[in-house]
């Protein structure tokens, strides 16, 4: 039995809406810029169909037609363009995944840009076998790259803005504790046949004593130590702001041994080396210790001051951030853990043992 097939008309319902009768779907046509704009709305419901109408004249408007054939490799080239600035290591991985577009985009990268669907987002990272970190800095690549076609009226909408990143489990990362730290110092002081060794012992030191970053350290003046305030300031370079820290009693005598009873100019570097990466190395091997890296001593201080009970809001202060402690409550949950398991034994239904009794008064 031989079947016809049914067909339709399109009924103009409204403004630029038109409704396909066998089928009942709702289809737009709106001219914009001289050109005729024709495409399916996806739903047979009118009020939809009304919202994706409007949504789509709104898309229409934000795009440019003179930039509607540029492709994908031309726009990881004009990308390209604008990171040179960056540092060194960032533009090398921002070359790498503009590269791996280039060459392994499905279907290739020389499509036009404005046919670029999720889906092409979602195959183009399934290819590779990399780690959660590897997978977020990828996707934060492509996300650069179509947020600029976006600003620049090519797409209206990126293709990778509904893609998330993938959360990192924080790892506790090795913190020599305060007994290591002043073995790696003495180590590094004693030898013999390096030129350097007090220079980097001296440096090491002050990383452990002051709780600040080798950033910190290699910039400090003389002129940045107030010794009549009992203060230090100094410069955050991760976050570019400057804060002061107290002039604690384990660092003074170090820094006033450095100063050796003299009275060096402002702009003096407190320290002759930059660095002490190579001789921790060394120490480290030599003591059969984990290769600890010089940021693990601002961690060591900052353990220690969670372990001595001073606030979370001070030693935020004291490490240049501004979150009240957020960050050091989450980074260190697991030292924070076992101090208040010491702090709750505290919490008896007696009088603490450092606590005298008084005798009442008899007037």
């Amino acid at each position: 039995m031989k079947t016809t097939r049914k067909s339709g008309v399109f009924e103009k319902v409204g403004e630029s809406l038109y409704r396909y009768s066998s089928t009942g779907g709702y289809y737009a046509r709106i001219k914009t810029n001289g050109k005729e704009v024709r495409k399916s709305l996806e739903t047979t419901d009118r009020d939809l169909a009304k919202r994706r109408l409007a949504k789509l004249r709104d898309d229409l408007l934000k795009i440019d037609p003179s930039k509607g054939r540029i492709t994908l490799s031309e726009l990881c080239d004009q990308y390209l363009r604008t990171v040179h600035h960056q540092k060194e290591k960032t533009v090398e991985r921002k070359k790498l995944i503009a590269r791996r577009i280039k060459e392994e985009w499905p279907g290739g990268a020389n499509c036009a840009v404005s046919k670029v669907k999720p889906s092409d987002v979602q195959f183009w990272l399934a290819q590779y076998k990399f780690g959660p970190a590897s997978r977020n800095l990828h996707l934060a690549g492509l996300k650069d790259i179509f947020d600029m076609a976006v600003r620049d009226g090519v797409i209206a909408h990126s293709p990778a803005s509904d893609f998330k990143a993938v959360k990192l489990e924080k790892p506790i990362r090795k913190t020599p504790t305060f007994d290591e730290f002043k073995a790696i110092v003495d180590d590094i002081r004693a030898q013999p046949f390096n030129s350097d060794a007090k220079d980097s012992a001296d440096f090491i030191e002050f990383l452990g004593l002051a709780g600040l970053g080798h950033a910190e350290a290699s910039a400090l003046t003389w002129g940045d130590i107030d010794w009549r305030s009992e203060r230090i300031t100094t410069f955050r370079h991760k976050t570019k702001s400057g804060f002061a820290v107290p002039l604690y009693p384990q660092l003074r005598p170090l820094l006033e041994r450095l100063k050796d009873n003299r009275t060096p100019p402002p702009d003096e570097s407190v320290f002759k080396i930059h660095d002490g990466k190579k001789a921790l190395a060394g120490a480290c091997k030599r003591l059969g210790l984990p290769a600890y890296s010089q940021r693990a001593f601002r961690r060591m201080f900052i353990t220690r001051a969670i372990q001595k009970g001073i606030d979370v809001k001070v030693i935020a202060e004291w490490q240049g951030h501004k979150d009240g402690g957020k960050l050091i409550l989450g980074t260190y949950s697991h030292v924070m853990d076992s101090h208040s398991s010491r702090m709750a034994q505290l919490m008896t239904d007696g009088e603490p043992e450092n606590i005298v009794p008084m005798k009442a008064s008899s007037l």
